[in-house]
Formats: structure tokens, sequence, C-alpha cells
């Protein structure tokens, strides 16, 4: 027995791995969780940027739609001072300032449709655009009766839908300081933004123009024009016809050739004291009437209206040449007279 326990070779030991292995899972746990933490860096710098990027477009997108409400703002008090006093401006520029002032508020509605608009902005962009949108048809009514409002016919019906337009303004008004001023100044502080807040804007200064009355004062102010009391008498004669170039006589035929078409020229004198605005000429022959029109004839000059014939006559023609009266015209005896004309 001792023989053989003295020759068994001895055991070997093992070599202690645990605390290997501990390392190892630390430097793996440790490695794990640096990764975390860049992610998660990575991640929050990431929002970071994207919060900062869609801050940016709210701010961009407060601040064009503030730019549009101010020039708005100008429109809208040049607009109403015209209205409100026209000064010595006559029929024809007092039209031609309304037609800039339509075309103006149509630009700025065409610009609110075209914003970029941030996703948080899209219930007050439709807002905006449905007040922008009243605004600007509003500006085109306006504009299209305010020549019939100072001229004579049709005069009072054009005063009446004037006034209605003067509702639409309103209208617009209510929708951008009650929806869309509260909605855009929301989404802003929502994402902490706090200088961008958008502008009061009232196209319609004053209640009293929904008034057809005020309107009807107001345009009845504009030189020349029909709806006011306009001191000084009225009217107007023939100066003067012409057939392509060639002086018409009454009760001497003319002779002129047709091959290039036949225009006559009818010369119009104010011999009076008032500047006479939308002025009618009429040439009537074989059954057919065409008109011309001077838009401005001021006090003791002549005007003359081209009027083409057409289809062109040929052969013999006996022209009727009319002046329409102007507002209260009282003399038209010399509105009138007739030629003869041999078109070859």
């Amino acid at each position: 027995m001792e023989d053989f326990t003295s020759r068994r070779s001895p055991r070997r030991e093992r070599s202690p791995r645990r605390p290997e292995r501990q390392q190892i899972m630390l430097r793996r746990g440790l490695a794990l969780g640096g990764g975390l933490v860049l992610l998660i860096l990575i991640v929050l710098g990431i929002k970071g940027c994207l919060d900062a990027r869609a801050n940016r477009e709210l701010s961009d997108y407060a601040r064009n739609v503030t730019q549009i409400v101010e020039e708005t703002e100008q429109t809208s008090k040049s607009f109403f001072e015209r209205l409100e006093d026209p000064g010595t401006l006559s029929v024809t520029e007092f039209v031609d300032q309304v037609n800039a002032d339509r075309s103006a508020v149509d630009t700025y509605a065409a610009r609110i449709d075209d914003l970029g608009t941030p996703g948080d902005m899209s219930s007050a962009q439709s807002n905006l655009e449905l007040a922008y949108e009243l605004r600007a048809s509003a500006m085109d009514e306006i504009s299209e009766k305010t020549d019939d409002a100072l001229g004579d016919a049709g005069a009072d019906k054009a005063m009446e839908a004037i006034a209605r337009q003067m509702q639409k303004l309103l209208a617009s008004d209510v929708i951008y300081e009650q929806v869309v001023r509260p909605e855009v100044d929301g989404v802003l502080a929502d994402n902490g933004i706090s200088d961008s807040d958008l502008p009061k804007s009232t196209f319609l200064p004053d209640e009293k123009w929904l008034e057809e009355s005020t309107v009807s004062d107001a345009l009845g102010a504009v030189s020349g024009s029909s709806g006011g009391e306009t001191s000084g008498a009225h009217g107007t004669e023939i100066g003067g016809v012409t057939a392509n170039g060639t002086e018409l006589v009454e009760g001497a035929p003319a002779t002129i050739s047709g091959e290039e078409g036949v225009v006559i020229e009818v010369a119009v004198l104010n011999p009076l004291e008032s500047t006479e605005n939308g002025v009618n000429v009429a040439v009537t022959y074989e059954g057919t009437t065409v008109k011309g029109e001077i838009d401005e004839l001021p006090a003791g000059e002549t005007g003359t209206a081209e009027i083409p014939l057409t289809p062109t006559p040929s052969g013999e023609v006996t022209l009727e040449v009319e002046v329409e009266p102007v507002p209260g015209e009282e003399v038209v005896e010399n509105n009138e007279a007739t030629y003869t004309l041999l078109i070859e």
C-alpha cells in the first residue's frame, strides 16, 4: 500500500478563472453602458437640432406673416384716408387709386397662400387664408363698383354693394383677431418662443363704413362725381366730326375710302364750369349704334372719342352723332348732328 501510494502522481491544481471572467464581464458592461450613454447623447443632440430647426421655422413663419400684415395695414390706412378725404382727385384718379389698392390686397392674399407653413401652424394658416380671401374678395368688388358709384346710372346699387363689402372686411378682422392671432401666439408660446407674436390687424378702421349713407357721402365728395353736389353749370357740345381724317359738315356729303375701314372722330367741347367724367358719344348708321367714351373732360377743354364703324359700311351712309347728356346738363340741342358720307 505504501509503495502504491508513493508511486501516485500528484494531483494538478486548476488555475483560478473566476476573477478573469468577472473582469471580462465588467469590461463588457462598461462598454455597453458607454455605448448607451453615447446613444442617448446622440439622440438628445439630434432632438435638440430638430427642436431648434422647428423653432426657427415657427419664428420665420411668424415674421413673414407679420411683414404681410404690416403692409396690409398701410394699404388699409391709405384706402380709407382717401375715401374719407379724396381732396382734389378726379374720378379717374380716384378709381385708379382704388384699383391699385385692390391689386395690393390681391398680392397679399397670394403671398399668404404661398407661405411655408410649419405643421403646428396648419390650423392658423387655414384661418389666415380665409381672412385674406375675404379681404381680397371685398376689395375686388369695391374696385369694380366704384366707377359705377361715381357715375349716374346704377349709382345707388353700386353704393349698396360697396357697403356690403365693408361687412366682409369686418368679418376678416374678426377672424384674424379672434382666431388667427391667438392660435399663432399660442403655438409660439408652447414652443418657448416669446419675441415673435403677431401684430394686430384691423382693415376696417370704423364701423361707420358699414352704413351705405357714409359710403355715399364719401364718394360724393370725389371731384366730378355725380354722387355728390358739384358747383357750376354742366354741359357739352359737339366740337367737330371727322371720318378717316376728312372733316364732316352737315348738309354737305363727304367722300372717303373705306378700303381700310372707317373711323369716326368726334370732338366734344366742355364750354362750362365743371369737369365732366365718362362722357359717352354714340354714332348710329344703317340701324347700328357704336359708342365711344371720353374718361375725363375738364371745364373749357375739348376731348375726342374715336369710334370705328364695325361692320364697315359702303356707299351712301347717313351718320347720326350724339353726345349723351351729362348729369345736370340742361341744353342738349348742340349735342346732336347728322352727316352724309359716301364710302368708296
